[in-house]
């Protein structure tokens, strides 16, 4: 007869463990038991990639929040100010550092966008913050140039990098810095490529053409269980600098077109507005004559109102 040990009993339930752990550290998110009315919906992440708490002192500056005012104070964006105090990091949106290999050193939380952000240490002793791109570890080697081989977090002109790649943190106009594709879980592909241009295929389904002189980093940005956080209650976006927002039916005729009436009342209008009494809801805002519009290929597809990521219709 085969005898079993006590510990070789103990050896399976204990993987199992170890196994259920693991999978709950992929998932990148927690929820938590309701001990109160918010904590039943609230799905934070886990900060499990974050390795450095504190940021770069020479790469972070102080940043004035206009709380939705303008150059004259008046208010031109409703529902902001308040929050919690934030320190701007720079981030390296032009990647013109070129044929400098750079390391990773720590992937940080960064309180101005929801991705996360990583610190390159360049071999000329020169400190900068990337976005992180999904995958990327401390310690990994990136590099931006033509040359570049296609690895994640190598930044290449969008003439050098295949067809089918996936590329993020992409540039409109050459040298002016990234400034599409860069959202947490964010990525675009290159799927044609014809004279001066390329065309991508964006996160929204449009397919748009690109100077083939511009920069794009290969792979997607990181923190991609970000769409599925839940804030869970309305301090939470009060921490954020978001104010409360109020119905126009529910306000008096004086404040709001919808407003007024006895009880529930319809808008009394054609369609909904504005407090200012211009269409909205659905109302197409881009200019018909806009410079870009030949460069879209193909629009995006038509989303859902209050869908979170939109669906195909």
């Amino acid at each position: 007869m085969n005898s079993i040990t006590p510990n070789s009993k103990l050896q399976t339930p204990n993987s199992k463990l170890l196994t259920v752990n693991s999978k709950l550290k992929i998932m990148g998110t927690r929820s938590f038991r309701p001990y109160t009315p918010s904590t039943r919906q609230v799905t934070i992440s886990d900060f499990a990639d974050i390795t450095k708490t504190e940021p770069e002192k020479s790469l972070t500056v102080s940043k004035h929040r206009r709380k939705g005012r303008n150059n004259q104070g008046r208010i031109t964006s409703r529902r902001r100010g308040g929050g919690h105090k934030r320190l701007y990091r720079i981030i390296d949106f032009k990647r013109d550092k070129r044929n400098i290999p750079a390391k990773v050193a720590a992937i940080e939380y960064d309180p101005n966008r929801n991705a996360r952000i990583a610190l390159l240490y360049y071999q000329d002793g020169e400190k900068r913050y990337i976005l992180h791109p999904n995958g990327m570890k401390v310690g990994t080697t990136v590099i931006a140039g033509p040359d570049s081989p296609i690895e994640d977090g190598n930044a290449l002109p969008l003439s050098n990098i295949p067809l089918g790649t996936n590329v993020h943190n992409v540039e409109l106009i050459p040298g002016k810095g990234a400034q599409i594709v860069r959202a947490a879980g964010a990525t675009a592909q290159v799927v044609a490529k014809e004279g001066n241009y390329v065309s991508l295929k964006l996160p929204s389904g449009e397919v748009r053409m690109i100077r083939r002189e511009c920069y794009a980093t290969i792979g997607q940005v990181g923190n991609v269980e970000a769409r599925n956080l839940s804030a869970g209650k309305a301090g939470r976006n009060r921490w954020k600098g978001r104010r409360p927002k109020v119905r126009g039916s529910v306000m008096n005729p004086v404040d709001h077109p919808h407003g007024g009436g006895e009880g529930r009342a319809p808008i009394g209008r054609s369609g909904p507005v504005t407090p200012w009494g211009k269409p909205t809801l659905g109302m197409k805002t881009r200019k018909p004559k806009k410079a870009s519009s030949k460069l879209i290929v193909r629009r995006r597809r038509k989303s859902s109102k209050r869908g979170r990521g939109g669906r195909q219709s």
